[in-house]
């Protein structure tokens, strides 16, 4: 079963409710995206760190309804980005 882009980014976003989240439908399937997510919450983190915590926000739903995420993520710098 095929995920909507909103409910990718509502996920995310209430795990990261400071980020700026833009999300893509590459393949026009439902199961495919490519996300770019900036939030503060990443300061300090390694890119293996803050992929796993966007994963984590996903709640399982990675491999499962979500068959593929392109990630990218961003350390945001304060409260303009």
């Amino acid at each position: 079963m095929a995920m909507q882009l909103e409910e990718i980014k509502n996920l995310i976003k209430e795990s990261f409710p400071d980020a700026i989240i833009e999300i893509q439908d590459l393949a026009g399937d439902g199961n495919h995206y490519s996300a770019t997510v900036i939030s503060e919450k990443f300061s300090g983190k390694s890119k293996i760190q803050q992929h796993k915590m966007v994963y984590d926000s996903l709640r399982g739903k990675m491999g499962n309804e979500l068959h593929a995420l392109a990630l990218k993520t961003k350390e945001k710098n304060g409260p303009t980005g």
